[in-house]
């Protein structure tokens, strides 16, 4: 069985699109309607920068889903298929609409609310996350918990053995850098985000993209999703809670992998702009082969 994995923020990078133009026509059509859609020329801006503006939450976000999408449809037009789809975090929406259970354009003014909400959430700059690598997940746990009986911080997403983002307050972060380290963690790595994402610090953000997520009828999907907020199956019954839990809640990204494989998968593809995912797969589970859709 075939899966189709979908990367997060942080894929984007300046000049990604140009392949997908020289690949197909149907990327400049799809370019052309997320700028009606969104007021400005995205293509242009992953073109041509600068990378500040890509870089921004709002507009790395419809960057990224706009490149995923036109890259699933190259896939699907060479008659792959997947049987299950995944996506890391804002890959997420990106597996939903390769599952066909929302269409392009609800998917793009969904995907910009978020990154709007996303970048206001925290206008003061007191949140942040940082990536911990070489460190086992109950060692990060533990030492977040007990920090942050006086300054909030949590591990947010387990990304793969030994790599785990954790998100909060910026001095708690300081902190937990620190004793992480004396704990045995080869790195800390301080991610260049606007604010704390997947954690409480989401909260109220999350509260705002639920109305948002009330106004659209998902449809029932055509292959099985999985939910970051789960490593479960989303559907048309629960993808409105999931994806409101998605902003607030930890990525459980090794445990949807898992639960691929344990569900048939041996073949996957990155279809997206990097090779960012499939680097986490293969520190998961090496048994599952994994290309990049450029391969096809």
């Amino acid at each position: 069985m075939l899966a189709f994995l979908f990367p997060g923020q942080g894929s984007q990078k300046v000049g990604m699109g140009k392949d997908l133009l020289e690949k197909t026509a149907i990327a400049q059509k799809i370019y052309d309607v997320a700028k009606e859609i969104l007021g400005f020329d995205l293509l242009k801006l992953c073109l041509t920068g600068p990378e500040e503006d890509l870089t921004k939450t709002e507009n790395a976000q419809v960057a990224i889903l706009t490149y995923s999408y036109i890259a699933n449809l190259i896939l699907k037009e060479k008659g792959l298929k997947p049987d299950f789809v995944a996506g890391h975090s804002l890959g997420e929406f990106s597996a939903i609409l390769c599952a066909e259970m929302i269409n392009f354009e609800e998917a793009l003014k969904l995907v910009r609310k978020r990154g709007e909400l996303m970048a206001k959430a925290d206008p003061e700059g007191k949140g942040g996350m940082a990536a911990v690598l070489g460190l086992d997940n109950e060692k990060v746990i533990e030492i977040c918990k007990e920090i942050s009986k006086e300054k909030y911080v949590e591990p947010v997403n387990f990304n793969a053995p030994g790599q785990i983002v954790i998100s909060g307050y910026k001095e708690a972060i300081d902190i937990a850098e620190t004793k992480l380290k004396e704990a045995g963690a080869k790195r800390v790595v301080k991610l260049n985000v606007s604010g704390a994402f997947h954690s409480k610090l989401m909260e109220n953000a999350a509260e705002e993209f639920k109305k948002e997520l009330e106004k659209i009828n998902f449809k029932k999907p055509i292959c099985k999703v999985v939910s970051n907020a789960t490593a479960n199956i989303l559907d048309e019954t629960n993808v409105k809670e999931l994806l409101y839990r998605q902003m607030k809640s930890p990525v459980l990204w090794v445990d949807s992998v898992k639960f691929m494989k344990q569900s048939g998968i041996s073949e996957a593809i990155e279809v997206g702009y990097g090779n960012v995912i499939s680097g986490l797969v293969n520190k998961i589970d090496p048994t599952i082969i994994i290309k990049s859709y450029v391969e096809f």
